[in-house]
């Protein structure tokens, strides 16, 4: 089990996995129950002058999202589910994810969690997907994110397009029965730089989209695909996955569509108001690995 802390700028990310690259196989079912640590000087108590310097390690998941769900001035907070890019994979710390990335660059709690080889259809590595079994572990109903956001579709590429759809429906029709009023994001197939691109990936990234606007017309459609997103991806620029520059560029595309939307940061403020970032990353079956999103 890894835990990491990383902090950029007046942020504290607290990041855990589920298993590592020399543990392969399912990790738990879901994030269970645990205890958090407050900064040294401080109790332990859900202020938000004890929530930066939060730690989270193994299985402390839903307590770091439990602290969040009791602090009394609880702002604008974000949930994110997602493949390997949410995980990680790349800069090889979930703490340098575009998700963890985005996060920091809003100012807003935040729920990350990704599994390499999720989908809408696929369990991914871990077994921890699909996309609607992550989204029950970061417990919905309780967060009252204001924004969703769910990574998925390179892994579904071999999934027939009628079952990719009715699992982006049933993945949207869950969100909004769990957070009524959240936006929702939907961010489509990333892709190596390699060309051409398979048909199956574009056939699934149309399914993917079009499933969305059938099931919520208001949905923030985030399409690296067709938006011809361009970044720095690691293994010499011919991987699947970012370089963490990669990661940063990406959350910056997130966030300037995100701002079209009228979803903004929130103000610069000093460490003490700093917020938490519950971050689980799962890393990869195997170093080196670069087939999963």
């Amino acid at each position: 089990m890894l835990s990491c802390c990383f902090a950029a700028a007046t942020v504290m990310v607290t990041s855990c996995a589920h298993g590592t690259a020399a543990q392969p196989g399912p990790g738990p079912a879901g994030p269970t129950a645990a205890v958090q640590a407050a900064p040294a000087g401080h109790a332990a108590g859900p202020t938000r002058s004890n929530r930066v310097r939060m730690l989270v390690a193994g299985d402390q998941f839903t307590a770091c999202e439990q602290r969040i769900e009791r602090l009394p001035d609880h702002g604008p907070t974000m949930a994110v589910v997602g493949a390997s890019y949410t995980a990680g994979v790349g800069p090889g710390r979930a703490a340098l994810s575009w998700a963890a990335d985005l996060a920091r660059t809003l100012r807003w709690d935040a729920v990350i969690d990704g599994d390499p080889g999720a989908g809408y259809v696929r369990t991914g590595d871990n077994g921890l997907g699909p996309m609607t079994r992550l989204l029950t572990d970061e417990r919905l109903s309780g967060l009252a994110p204001s924004l969703v956001i769910v990574q998925a579709g390179y892994d579904d590429g071999m999934v027939p397009t009628d079952i990719e759809r009715q699992q982006v429906l049933r993945t949207v029709e869950q969100i909004r029965a769990e957070a009524p009023h959240a936006t929702i994001g939907l961010v489509t197939v990333f892709t190596s730089p390699a060309r051409p691109i398979p048909g199956r990936l574009d056939r699934t990234d149309s399914a993917i989209v079009a499933a969305a606007r059938a099931a919520d017309p208001s949905a923030i459609i985030l399409d690296p695909l067709t938006g011809h997103w361009t970044y720095q991806h690691a293994d010499g620029g011919r991987g699947l996955h970012p370089t963490a520059a990669g990661d940063a560029w990406i959350a910056a595309k997130v966030g300037a569509i995100l701002r079209a939307h009228g979803i903004l940061s929130q103000p610069v403020t000093t460490a003490a108001d700093a917020p938490v970032i519950c971050d689980v990353g799962v890393p990869a079956r195997a170093p080196g690995s670069d087939t999963r999103a």
